[in-house]
């Protein structure tokens, strides 16, 4: 959708429960400027004032965040919306405003001016359907979720390596369901006082304990680790804190356990879910976050699009005598690490895969940048298979097929 040949350009100044919006003209006058309530009649009363300056694919809307209920309700009715950079707005007001006065009408007008100015630059964004919400939607909460899960059980070890660290060292992970149970039934070095052989192998029955080491090594893990701390008062000022990192814990493995669930029949009821399910070793949960974090295929150019919004390429710096290449900071760092985490397991399975990284840590290149330079490589492969709307398949893979066929000498 073109930007370029509107009438108006909206800038809209985004806040938690007051929004500043500012009209101007294509030769740059101000037409209105108003506010606009965080609310149900708020938005309503926002299109209804818009609608007043002519048809909707008439008239852009700038706004500092790409998603919300407000750009929500603009793409509904019909509103080409820009997403812009809090930093490019931030820099082009510096430029403008030489006082370094701010305000949120005045933020709203630096925004209209912006999308005015740079409309041929510009593009704006593509409604999500209602698959591909709902997936992002259930993905997203799905890996803050694990975020958080990192996070309380670093807490628990830092606590038990503070407090007791035999009870970190006995299993290989302290956030594994059989590390959470061992510590429910012994929070404290107290409660694990007793604790012999035969009752551990009795704990390891009960629950499913599958590991490599017998009772008498678990002990010896438990036992050789540093004493833990002693006491009545300490010992129950313990046992508070590991059970309730515990609670936590559970509740958020539970969480995710139910989201994987969630996740799986969104992503089958999605109408991409077979294109994107069948690339090697992306499984459910991985090509869900792939497929979740892209738009609609119309939203991208290309493949090199999609690239450069996962952060897959370099920035080149060239100023002089200066040259620099770096490493991409500003991208979707969701659809990064779901794009190089696809790569790196896809590898073990696609002997194409395989060979691009082989060449590139040949070539010098470190672990993480060999990764980023396959993932590079299978974008353009996913990008074909979307368009087409067909599943992945090696023998029609050009490079791949080499990979499964290599000529025969004559």
């Amino acid at each position: 959708m073109s930007l370029v040949g509107a009438e108006y350009f909206v800038g809209i100044d985004w806040a938690a429960t007051n929004h500043a919006v500012c009209v101007l003209d294509s030769s740059g006058r101000r037409v209105t400027g108003f506010g606009v309530e965080h609310t149900a009649a708020g938005f309503t009363g926002l299109i209804r004032r818009l609608a007043k300056l002519g048809e909707p694919g008439g008239v852009p809307v700038a706004i500092e965040r790409p998603d919300g209920r407000l750009v929500d309700a603009l793409l509904a009715a019909g509103y080409p919306v820009v997403a812009v950079k809090p930093n490019a707005i931030k820099t082009w007001r510096e430029g403008e405003v030489i006082s370094g006065a701010k305000s949120d009408p005045g933020d709203a007008h630096v925004i209209a001016e912006y999308l005015r100015l740079r409309a041929h630059r510009l593009r704006a964004a593509t409604p999500l359907s209602e698959d591909t919400r709902a997936l992002r939607l259930v993905s997203r909460t799905r890996s803050d979720l694990v975020a958080a899960r990192v996070a309380a059980g670093n807490q628990l070890a830092a606590l038990l390596d503070t407090a007791w660290p035999g009870a970190k060292e006995i299993f290989a992970e302290v956030t594994s369901a059989i590390s959470l149970a061992f510590l429910h039934r012994y929070p404290t070095p107290d409660h694990a006082a007793h604790l012999g052989e035969k009752r551990m192998a009795a704990f390891c029955i009960k629950h499913g304990y599958s590991g490599r080491r017998s009772p008498a090594e678990l002990l010896t893990r438990l036992r050789a680790a540093p004493a833990g701390v002693s006491g009545a008062v300490v010992s129950d000022a313990l046992r508070d804190a590991v059970l309730a990192l515990i609670a936590v814990l559970t509740a958020l493995n539970t969480a995710i356990k139910d989201l994987d669930r969630s996740n799986a029949a969104h992503l089958h009821a999605h109408p991409d879910g077979k294109v994107f399910t069948s690339f090697p070793r992306a499984g459910l949960v991985n090509a869900a976050q792939i497929r979740a974090e892209l738009a609609e295929p119309d939203a991208y150019s290309g493949p090199d699009a999609i690239a450069a919004l996962a952060g897959l390429v370099p920035v080149t710096r060239a100023s002089g005598k200066h040259h620099a290449v770096s490493f991409r900071w500003a991208c979707n760092k969701r659809l990064r690490v779901a794009l190089t985490t696809f790569a790196d397991n896809s590898r073990h399975s696609s002997p194409w895969a395989a060979g691009i990284y082989r060449r590139a840590i040949a070539g010098g290149k470190d672990h993480p940048h060999a990764i980023r330079i396959l993932a590079r490589a299978w974008v353009r492969v996913i990008w074909r298979c979307w368009n087409n709307g067909q599943p992945y398949d090696p023998a029609r893979h050009g490079g791949a097929a080499r990979q499964l066929n290599p000529p025969t000498a004559a």
